[in-house]
């Protein structure tokens, strides 16, 4: 089962929700209950998992569906935060070993500790959604997409449900210096979620293909593709350590790391295309454009 939000006119949006992620047959929740146009106003009826899931389940036996366009598509769920966990895949591992030199042994740390890599990605306002455009950054040419699983977080702390995460990095920045690992990960268009959540007890994370494919000019130049079942570290340690020392305000969203790694003569260029799938939840598909100064100027 499947949460999706888009937009029917400028600043009108409507949540909705579907039993098949990939027919795109959406039973608008928002056509029959006006004052409920978001996760959070879902979540302010019904305040936990199980009595949301089994409004949802009653309403889409009760309600006709319809097609929602690609184009309209919106960020699923309006978060307050976005993080990321790093190292989570022995992919990954290698990939870091490859970009910075002499650092090995931190990353080597970091895959069998206890305690995960987790880092801030982007204020929830700044999170892009679905055909939004991403940002290359100015000062970096060697910019990659890293496809992610990614949690939606309740305000109760619960996973809710999991969605698309396109965590764009910048491995020539971090491997300079592991310490640039913020720059590296936290600029302009960085961050990008959905297209939908699949709730989170309709869907197991542990059997799930995730698939990346980069197109330029109307040609792919990488495809790839992974299982979730690789992932080292359970889900609910990410969140565990997340919540800690940090309470979460809001719904929050968490990157769970990569395992799909382009070569590394590979650059993503502007004008590129990238179209992450993830079994059961949709497809997420996001343009490249380098940095263009106008849209970060400070008055």
């Amino acid at each position: 089962m499947n949460l999706w939000r888009w937009e029917v006119t400028p600043g009108d949006y409507h949540l909705g929700v579907s039993l098949d992620p990939d027919g795109r047959a959406v039973s608008d929740i928002t056509a029959r209950h006006p004052h409920i146009v978001s996760v959070g106003d879902l979540w302010r009826e019904h305040a936990s998992i199980k009595s949301v899931l089994e409004w949802l389940t009653a309403f889409s036996d009760e309600n006709t569906t319809e097609s929602v366009d690609d184009r309209r598509l919106r960020v699923p769920v309006e978060v307050s935060e976005c993080w990321a966990a790093g190292v989570t895949y022995e992919i990954s591992r290698k990939a870091r070993r490859e970009e910075t030199s002499g650092a090995e042994v931190f990353y080597d740390r970091v895959y069998s500790a206890e305690r995960p890599e987790l880092f801030f990605k982007a204020p929830g306002a700044r999170v892009l959604g679905p055909g939004d455009a991403m940002g290359l950054r100015r000062d970096s040419r060697w910019s990659v997409p890293e496809p992610e699983l990614t949690l939606i977080v309740a305000p109760s702390g619960e996973v809710f449900g999991y969605t698309i995460g396109n965590d764009l990095s910048s491995r020539d920045i971090e491997g300079e210096n592991p310490l640039y690992l913020p720059q590296a990960k936290l600029f302009y268009g960085s961050a990008s979620i959905g297209p939908s959540i699949a709730l989170a007890t309709t869907v197991d994370p542990r059997t799930l293909t995730i698939q990346m494919s980069i197109h330029r000019d109307q040609r792919e130049v990488f495809r790839g593709e992974i299982q979730t079942a690789q992932m080292r570290r359970p889900l609910a340690d990410l969140v565990r350590y997340l919540r800690a020392e940090w309470p979460l305000d809001g719904w929050t969203a968490l990157m769970t790391g990569t395992a799909l790694v382009p070569p590394a003569e590979f650059r993503l260029e502007d004008g590129d295309a990238v179209a992450i799938t993830i079994t059961g939840i949709g497809t997420l598909v996001n343009p490249v454009r380098r940095i263009d100064p106008s849209w970060v100027a400070v008055p």
